[in-house]
């Protein structure tokens, strides 16, 4: 392609129905998401859906993405926001309209029932829900019957009454769902971690005294504290029948390595697998917060409407505050809108400081102390 040429819209394959003008004259909420106009008299860019008023066919220009319309140097429009991941989408409210219909059914609507719902492609549709809920529509039906399922476990139920109270079609089809989430078999985990292997160790850091466990699958607990014995403790809590083993194995060390080197980089990212449990909406929070580049920092009201429910922001303080894997889920980045720190399960002042390491990031040592003493 010729330096200058723009990169015309092209329909992909689930999109052959629709022609982008045609979509743009009858502001087609098909299209909304799968593509961008740029007009050129204005230099502004919008959705497809957006009320502005229609422009001269000849002035517009098609974009697969926003950032490819930024490129070409146009804005995005201040009214229908098409760098958002909702904006003023009707197919957010599609969205929402299935999550409700997810959480409230006894077995899970199939994708096609859901995209029809919407009245667009399963593909579109599949697209869209994730972009705006972070998982997609199976991922998070599973979680949800999951969530079921350890309230159902919780109750003192059997296993086996457990297993259909929550939706499962059999327990062969639960044992394969819930082992790939719980890191344990159901019964183990209704036992505590009963059999489960978790190897910890618990190491000095600028933070203090720190703690990191994992089981086979990943990292299960990161936690700061003021004493060895009460960290390991809290853990042996969490897991009491599990078999706790303290510093073993190649897994560990490199765990404990990454960690090391997330604090001594100035907050560099930390990229481990994890397995951590959590209800569909807990993980929609820790999802979009492991987003948050370090250096900066959102708001609980900004995730909020982040995962789409802007009315539940004391709800993701609450989802924050049962993160068990400090650094992993950087929750240390989520303040209030007026700009207070709010709450951190591993203390205010270590929030703090984890902010100010992040802030000094590319900074030799002897900046970011003379940074450090600028700022108190």
């Amino acid at each position: 392609m010729e330096k200058g040429k723009t990169t015309m819209f092209q329909p992909r394959p689930f999109d052959t129905a629709i022609d982008p003008w045609d979509a743009v004259r009858r502001r087609d909420a098909r299209a909304d998401g799968t593509f961008v106009y740029a007009v050129a008299t204005t230099g502004v860019f919008c959705r497809p859906t957006c009320r502005s008023k229609l422009p001269r066919r000849e002035n517009v220009r098609f974009f697969p993405t926003p950032r490819d319309a930024e490129r070409d140097g146009f804005r995005p429009c201040r009214k229908c926001r098409p760098k958002d991941a909702d904006g003023e989408s009707p197919m957010k409210h599609a969205v929402l309209r299935a999550c409700r219909e997810i959480e409230s059914a006894v077995a899970a609507p199939s994708l096609g029932e859901l995209a029809r719902t919407a009245g667009v492609t399963s593909f579109h549709f599949q697209r869209v829900f994730k972009r705006i809920v972070g998982v997609s529509p199976k991922q998070y039906a599973l979680a949800h019957r999951l969530k079921r399922f350890r309230t159902e476990l919780r109750k003192n139920r059997t296993v086996t009454q457990a297993v259909y109270g929550a939706g499962f079609s059999s327990s062969g089809r639960a044992y394969e769902r819930v082992g790939e989430s719980l890191g344990m078999n159901p019964r183990d985990y209704k036992e505590g971690g009963r059999g489960a292997i978790i190897q910890f160790d618990v190491f000095t850091t600028r933070m203090g005294p720190a703690l990191l466990a994992a089981t086979q699958k990943g990292v299960c607990a990161i936690a700061f504290g003021n004493h060895r014995d009460e960290l390991v403790r809290e853990l042996s809590n969490r897991f009491p029948s599990a078999r706790l083993v303290e510093k073993k194995g190649e897994r560990i060390r490199r765990y404990v390595a990454a960690m090391r080197q997330c604090l001594a980089k100035n907050g560099a990212s930390m990229d481990v697998p994890l397995d951590i449990l959590g209800t569909a909406f807990e993980r929609r929070v820790w999802l979009a917060i492991r987003q948050i580049p370090s250096g900066e920092t959102s708001t609980y009201r900004r995730i909020a409407a982040d995962i789409g429910k802007p009315n539940a922001v004391r709800a993701v303080a609450s989802a924050c505050a049962k993160n068990p894997v400090a650094l992993a889920v950087p929750c240390h980045r989520v303040i209030r809108s007026d700009g207070g720190m709010g709450g951190y399960r591993w203390g205010l002042n270590r929030k703090k400081q984890l902010l100010e390491i992040e802030k000094n990031r590319g900074k030799t040592p002897r900046e970011s102390v003379q940074a450090s003493r600028a700022s108190s």
